[in-house]
């Protein structure tokens, strides 16, 4: 059996005009499941015919429009037609469109309304800008390229220059004001590095955040530094989005370096950010590691690690509890019983001791160092209040890790991976414009575990 597709066009003046579009047809039964229903070079040739009729009935309707004359008022005649090549998200077009002459003072007027120096159409380069912030630009242009009739500005190169572009657009876009105001923010800000194309320079520091209200609302951002994005104004930029007022509480999370607390203060936080207990968490689970492999092989080590293990726990449950001072403690009752591991390994291999040993004055040092912005960690959970959970470290993985680091080993610009970067940001904040949503759900009580499991 077979279709013929019919495209109908219902006027201003009440008579409709149709024309047919596509023809094709299919096999009665099931026998095949290939057979079923349209295959997808049909749908690209279907969508790009609806598209050439529409654009064709929309050109003929902008040709009939007649401009005045800027400079006299007269009115205008046509001179002659060009012709204007257009992408659009269903492939691309050729309009035939007049230019017109004032039969008056003879000055030459464009048709009404026609947009100039324009190539794409929007939705098109918001589309390419989504994939390519989610992909590579070779494979974002070819998965374009094989789902949807695009047969002009699909390249790579196109498509980086969109991205780019969309990516400047952003840096200048309006504060979405939220509907409420937000009693209280959480703000977590992270750095985390890319390798660098630059001469010179092997990596670039990429410093990334989110700010989360009490009832799930959430936002993120990120900059690359020194490229040109002030990451204070974009700090503030999203506490505004978020429902940020005088009233508001304000709770922020670092890992200590004092260049993010620095930029903290200067976007109006200025309560003294929390030591983020992920950070001091990673470095007790790798002290934790090392007392578990230590030697066991004479009664005297066995005794020894048994102190050891119980001793790094008890620094875990010192520092959860606010009780970090207490630190140097653990240190000399390890110190203690350490000579039974004399000996151990040899001078090209680190043994199990000397890792864990190194690992505890890792934990010493940064604890002195950041003394002044550890709390009391348990009281704060018991009082279901944040604690600095992962997702500091998150953010920095999905925003930046996913695409410019682990799985796609690639160098950077400085610019090049900023503007991507703010792209990321838009779409994951659902502010692109692409109409793919907000991919953030809101959570208003989030999961004690996973608060614990960091």
């Amino acid at each position: 059996m077979g279709w013929i597709l019919r495209l109908v066009e219902t006027g201003t003046d009440g008579q409709p005009r149709s024309a047919d579009v596509m023809e094709f047809s299919r096999p009665d039964g099931f026998d095949d499941i290939s057979n079923l229903g349209l295959t997808l070079l049909e749908a690209k040739q279907l969508l790009a015919r609806v598209q050439q009729g529409i654009v064709a009935a929309q050109a003929h309707k902008h040709a009939v429009l007649r401009p005045e004359c800027r400079s006299c008022g007269g009115r205008c005649h046509v001179k002659d037609w060009r012709f204007h090549q257009i992408a659009t998200l269903f492939g691309g077009m050729t309009v035939r469109l007049p230019r017109f002459r004032c039969a008056g003072c003879g000055r030459i007027e464009k048709g009404v309304s026609w947009p100039s120096h324009c190539r794409s159409t929007p939705e098109l380069v918001q589309l390419q800008a989504h994939l390519s912030a989610l992909m590579t630009y070779r494979v974002a242009a070819g998965v374009l390229k094989h789902l949807l009739p695009v047969d002009c500005g699909s390249s790579p190169e196109t498509l980086r220059d969109h991205t780019l572009k969309t990516g400047e657009q952003l840096h200048n876009g309006a504060v979405v004001t939220p509907p409420a105001a937000a009693s209280a923010i959480a703000v977590t800000l992270d750095a985390t590095f890319i390798r660098s194309r630059d001469d010179g320079q092997r990596h670039l520091e990429v410093r990334v955040g989110n700010v989360e209200t009490d009832t799930g609302g959430r936002q993120v951002f990120g900059a690359v530094a020194r490229s040109g994005t002030d990451i204070t104004a974009l700090i503030r930029r999203n506490l505004e989005t978020v429902g940020r007022t005088d009233d508001t509480a304000l709770t922020a999370f670092t890992d200590g370096c004092p260049s993010l607390r620095s930029s903290l203060a200067d976007a109006g936080i200025t309560k003294p950010p929390i030591l983020d207990w992920f950070h001091i968490a990673m470095r007790l689970q790798h002290a934790k590691q090392a007392a578990s492999g230590l030697s066991t092989e004479v009664p005297p080590r066995v005794q020894a690690k048994t102190v050891i293990v119980e001793e790094v726990e008890r620094l875990r449950w010192r520092i959860w509890n606010g009780k970090a001072k207490d630190a140097r403690l653990t240190l000399d009752r390890i110190r203690k019983v350490m000579h039974a591991f004399k000996g151990e390994g040899s001078r090209r291999t680190m043994g199990p001791s000397r890792k864990l040993w190194r690992a505890l004055h890792e934990i010493d040092g940064y604890l002195r160092s950041q003394s002044s912005w550890l709390v009391n960690y348990a009281q704060r959970y018991r009082a279901g209040l944040r604690v600095g959970t992962a997702l500091t470290e998150g953010t920095a993985n999905f925003l930046v890790n996913r695409r410019m680091n682990k799985s796609q080993q690639m160098r950077w610009s400085r610019k090049g991976a900023d503007l991507l970067l703010q792209v990321r940001c838009a779409i994951y904040n659902g502010t692109l414009g692409s109409g793919f949503g907000h991919l953030f759900e809101p959570v208003a009580n989030p999961d004690p575990q996973l608060v614990k499991a960091a």
